[in-house]
């Protein structure tokens, strides 16, 4: 398949993306007229941050075959663990924010080397277990019990605003999103990864160390999920042992495979997952100021999630028929 075909397939997709956040947008600003307020838009920007943030390191591990089942847990691991030096005295800005980016990134490396050197079966398992893992870290380490007043400082990725209430979080994603697009798009790394997830066969072939590629997304998306933490805790002004429980992973994965990455590997844009986190926080959004329960946002969202496979099914098994086809 030529790369024009490729490119134009890709912007297809990305059309149909964003085709599907706008109808959505509109339904919901015909059901509630409060969708379309200028405050509500911008808390929309801001749920959107940290599940955009869990996204980066969930595509790298998508686009090479895996899944991190431990993003969310991770995240609010870091925030507890800055709650738990907080109640031990520590209220340097800059200390607490470092050893929550190294532990969590830290936590990545773990993940990553379970897979490369351990050689366990599949990420799908290490990181589930990862994930129980932190689950108790995170409850033990606060008393479960919340911790607030954090610093300014701490606070300031996950409250601030510019331009007269733009998030200034969401803003530093796009400036993340357009790096990242660019490594994968521009740089031998980037297509590696590409190759592992699409084709480990030539990508053993072709001297590509898929053990180090491996390593390094899974201990980037340890890093993604530390800010992501860190966002959190300054969005809602605490740290909260039990969040560790709620569906981030399950929300990353929903935006990652609306945005088009697949889970049989080598697929997936930067761009495709930024409209995917947004129709994810547009829901979560909608839903709550129509008055929908916990429970029926879970239902919502599950059912997108399926959807979102099912779809990812009936491409890959479109694009294997157009491959059949061209061969004959």
């Amino acid at each position: 398949m030529s790369k024009n075909k490729i490119s134009f397939k890709n912007m297809t997709s990305r059309l149909g993306t964003l085709a599907a956040l706008l109808l959505l947008c509109v339904i919901l600003a015909i059901a509630t007229p409060k969708f379309l307020n200028p405050a509500n838009l911008m808390a929309v920007l801001k749920q959107a941050t940290s599940n955009a943030l869990l996204c980066v390191g969930m595509l790298l591990c998508l686009i090479t075959a895996g899944i991190d089942l431990s993003v969310g847990a991770n995240a609010i691991t870091v925030g507890c663990l800055m709650g738990m030096l907080k109640n031990m005295g520590v209220n340097n800005s800059a200390i607490l924010l470092l050893v929550a980016l190294f532990t969590g990134t830290m936590i990545g490396l773990i993940n990553g080397l379970m897979l490369t050197r351990l050689h366990l079966p599949h990420p799908f398992v290490s990181t589930m277990g990862m994930k129980s893992v932190l689950c108790g870290v995170a409850l033990m380490i606060v008393d479960s019990k919340m911790v607030s007043d954090f610093p300014e400082g701490v606070n300031w990725l996950g409250s601030a605003t510019i331009w007269g209430g733009f998030p200034v979080g969401f803003l530093v994603v796009i400036v993340i999103y357009i790096i990242m697009h660019i490594f994968l798009n521009r740089t031998a790394l980037g297509r590696s990864i590409y190759c592992v997830g699409g084709n480990p066969e030539a990508a053993r072939m072709s001297g590509i160390n898929s053990a180090n590629v491996l390593t390094f997304c899974y201990t980037l998306s340890g890093f993604m999920c530390a800010l992501a933490g860190i966002v959190l805790v300054g969005r809602t002004g605490v740290a909260n042992g039990t969040n560790a429980q709620q569906p981030y992973d399950t929300d990353a994965i929903a935006a990652c495979i609306i945005g088009g990455a697949s889970f049989m590997g080598g697929k997936g844009t930067m761009m495709g997952t930024m409209l995917g986190a947004l129709i994810i926080a547009v829901i979560r959004n909608g839903l709550t100021l129509l008055g929908a329960q916990s429970d029926i946002q879970f239902i919502v969202v599950g059912m997108v999630i399926i959807i979102a496979v099912l779809i990812d099914v009936l491409r890959g098994q479109m694009e294997a028929r157009a491959r059949r086809l061209a061969a004959r």
